[in-house]
This record gives structure tokens, C-alpha cells and sequence, in this order.
């Protein structure tokens, strides 16, 4: 299985999986969020492999997301028009992101982790 841990070097909660990622022996491709941002199609691939909403792939905690008022825009905004936010700037999206054929996994959970790599 092929994964594709997508991350911000200096995120805190990045780091901490990534280290749970290598503890597990689990072989990754790496990629820097900020430097190369997922792409709207991209973004529609994840969010259909999910299976959750568009609005879960947010950085709620983010700086960004406060001062573009996102949490009003996104009351009322589409699915097409969230990837359109998402794919305009990586921090805007929740990190980190592990991409895997079998599914998609936002954020760090411990608990969630080990039973998505089982």
C-alpha cells in the first residue's frame, strides 16, 4: 500500500506522526503542504475517499482560516466551492493528511491510526 503523508514540517502534530509513521515501520512519501499544495482535483479525490465532507479537511485552528472568515463563508458555501478555498493555499487545510488507496486520514489520532494500519 502505497502512502502519502502530507504535512507541514513545522506543525507539532505533523511531527508527532510522522515519528508514529516511522516507529511503525510504515514506508511514506513525504510531501511539504505549503510547498506543493493538493490540487482542486487532488482535494475532490481525498474528500470522495474520505467519505467525510468537505468542510472536515479545514485547519479550523489556522490563522488563515480566522482572518478569511471562514467560518461564516463555509456556512453557506458549496463542496466546489470549499476545494476551490482548500486548493488556494495549504495552510487553509487540516494536517496532517495520509493518503492511502484504502482511504484517507485527517489529522493525527493515535487510536484511529493504529486501526486504519492494521
Amino acid at each position: 500500500m502505497s502512502v502519502l503523508f502530507i504535512n507541514y514540517p513545522k506543525c507539532s502534530t505533523c511531527v508527532n506522526a510522522r515519528k508514529w509513521l516511522e516507529e511503525n515501520k510504515i514506508e511514506f512519501e513525504s510531501r511539504h503542504i505549503v510547498e506543493n499544495n493538493p490540487t482542486k482535483e487532488e482535494l475532490k479525490k481525498f474528500i470522495a475517499l474520505s467519505g467525510l465532507p468537505a468542510k472536515k479537511f479545514f485547519n479550523t485552528s489556522g490563522i488563515l482560516y480566522r482572518e478569511m472568515n471562514l467560518k461564516e463563508k463555509l456556512a453557506t458555501a458549496t463542496e466546489e466551492e470549499m476545494v476551490e478555498i482548500l486548493s488556494s493555499n495549504g495552510m487553509l487545510v487540516k494536517r496532517p493528511l495520509v493518503v492511502t488507496d484504502k482511504g484517507v486520514l485527517i489529522g493525527f489520532k493515535k487510536d484511529k491510526w493504529e486501526e486504519f494500519f492494521k
